[in-house]
């Protein structure tokens, strides 16, 4: 039996480009893992891959226990049905989850698991294969899986598949409040929204957007936490607000408590604020919900970053 990490992530650059021929979107982004994970047990079994959650998984504010859906469907079983395909494989899996990351929350937790699940079989099975050949193969479960195989800070272009890491002189993390609101968005929908509004919307200019952008390059790179906070961008934001506009009521709770650069990440639900540490980060969270008057679900977590001989693997 092996154990592994699946950790979520943060958009703390996100601009949708254009529409691509085959319906898919091109995106600029620049991401990275964060210390928030769900936890994964592998054991080898003769053929069948089997999945569960243990135990039934509710996130505090939220009313509902959490489901992966039905076996044959979930992210985990196609992960690992994908690897077998892909090598040959004969071997089974009986595979254990247990569920921290909110699905549907931007944060990347389905993804985050699927991509978890191929690189702990492809050491369990002893399949060989090498980061950047898992990274290819995963781009057929979701357009997150192979930032979140590679891990770290990195760059995603493309619809998602074109990865270049992030190499970082500066291995101090960036501390961050999550706030998400108990429950999830169709990245589809929120696309359809996006393109709706840019028919009759225009665009920030292409300029303060490509200094965002660079802001928050120079700021992983160099550990500049201020640099980072000031180029924070999310394409998405506003459309996701104009049909939650709940969300926009939490950012603006955040701003009223003293937080800046309160910004969305992926395409929601969650919300991310950098702090100055964690006790800074709980405080804040308190305040929320007793301003707020709802119960929420708030993590206070850092980022992982990559040192410059980590990206080079």
């Amino acid at each position: 039996m092996i154990k592994i990490k699946a950790f979520a992530k943060i958009n703390l650059f996100l601009d949708v480009l254009n529409k691509r021929p085959d319906g898919y979107h091109n995106i600029r982004s620049l991401l990275t893992a964060v210390s928030l994970s769900d936890d994964i047990s592998i054991a080898s079994r003769p053929k069948e891959i089997s999945t569960s959650i243990t135990p039934a998984c509710r996130f505090p504010g939220v009313p509902w226990d959490f489901s992966m859906g039905a076996n044959d469907k979930n992210l985990i079983t196609r992960a690992a049905r994908l690897l077998k395909k892909h090598t040959g494989c004969r071997k089974g899996a009986a595979i254990s989850l247990t569920k921290r990351i909110p699905i549907g929350a931007g944060l990347g937790g389905g993804s985050a698991d699927a991509a978890a699940v191929l690189t702990g079989l492809n050491r369990l099975w002893k399949t060989g294969l090498s980061r950047e050949q898992l990274r290819e193969i995963s781009a057929q479960i979701g357009c997150d899986v192979p930032a979140l195989i590679h891990g770290g800070a990195m760059r995603m272009e493309g619809r998602g598949e074109i990865i270049t890491p992030i190499a970082q002189t500066a291995e101090k993390g960036l501390w961050l409040l999550l706030v998400y609101p108990g429950f999830a968005i169709s990245t589809t929908d929120i696309y359809r929204r996006l393109d709706r509004r840019r028919r009759t919307s225009p665009r920030p200019p292409k300029a303060a957007i490509d200094r965002k952008f660079r802001l928050v390059l120079s700021g992983l790179e160099k550990g500049c936490q201020e640099d980072i906070g000031q180029g924070l961008f999310n394409a998405f934001q506003e459309a996701v607000f104009e049909k939650f506009p709940i969300l926009e009521m939490i950012k603006n709770n955040l701003e009223k408590l003293g937080c800046k650069h309160v910004v969305l990440t992926g395409s929601g639900s969650t919300l991310f604020v950098p702090v100055k540490n964690r006790k800074e980060g709980l405080e804040a969270a308190g305040r929320l919900g007793r301003r707020f008057g709802s119960p929420l679900w708030t993590r206070v977590v850092h980022t992982i970053g990559m040192t410059k001989s980590d990206a080079t693997i």
